[in-house]
């Protein structure tokens, strides 16, 4: 495991400005008190947080060519047949990945293709298991197509703690899948549009982890 380059000068910062909180309480009132414990554990407690929500942990990627792996670490909170309007413009079923602020933020690729669309929306910060999330909320949209119809749309939605959703992949490159695309800072959920034929292997309130769990499979 290691810690993201997006969480290093976050969690650099958030450390100097705990010290200097630190520093100026205990010049103020020097003698330990209940207080200064409480000061002490609340401020390290959020500083190992910050430590553990940016951290990467090494995992062997469960490749499978006819699979749709979750792109991310969480709960599964949607399984059903909608109309997705933003890309394909029909039927298609809809898996979502809810992330609390404990699970790992980073993204992955569900599958190997090309970068067909890439979209960022601005938007709310509506709770993220709130099903408008999906269409009001900040979200980055992605799609890759690995050819014969296999195509997923997968969407970063920002939640009520997100505040910034990052992506560093764009139309025209190569996606692997399990490899990283992209990282929510701080509670969110990822949506994954799939053809209506795939099966989905997952059901409502699976814990999946991301580069491993398969989400649903291609038709062959």
């Amino acid at each position: 495991m290691y810690i993201h380059r997006e969480g290093l000068k976050i969690i650099a910062v958030s450390a100097l400005i705990y010290s200097v909180i630190v520093a100026i309480v205990y010049f103020i009132f020097p003698e330990q008190t209940p207080f200064h414990y409480f000061l002490y554990a609340m401020l390290g407690g959020t500083l190992l947080w910050e430590v553990s929500f940016f951290r990467v942990p090494k995992r062997k990627v469960n490749f499978q060519s006819n699979a749709i792996v979750s792109s991310a670490d969480g709960t599964v909170v949607v399984i059903e047949e909608v109309i997705e309007s933003e890309y394909f413009k029909d039927k298609r079923k809809q898996i979502s990945v809810f992330m609390s602020p404990l699970n790992v933020h980073i993204n992955w690729f569900p599958i190997d293709g090309e970068v067909t669309y890439v979209k960022y929306h601005p938007g709310k910060f509506l709770f993220a298991n709130n099903p408008k999330s999906s269409t009001d909320n900040e979200r980055n949209t992605v799609v890759v197509s690995a050819g014969n119809g296999k195509e997923v749309l997968f969407r970063q939605i920002a939640g009520m703690m997100a505040r910034r959703i990052i992506c560093y992949t764009k139309k025209g490159n190569k996606a692997i899948q399990g490899s990283e695309f992209g990282l929510i800072r701080f509670g969110s959920r990822v949506d994954f549009f799939v053809p209506i034929s795939a099966t989905v292997n997952v059901k409502l309130g699976d814990k999946v982890k991301g580069q491993q769990t398969v989400l649903a499979t291609f038709q062959k």
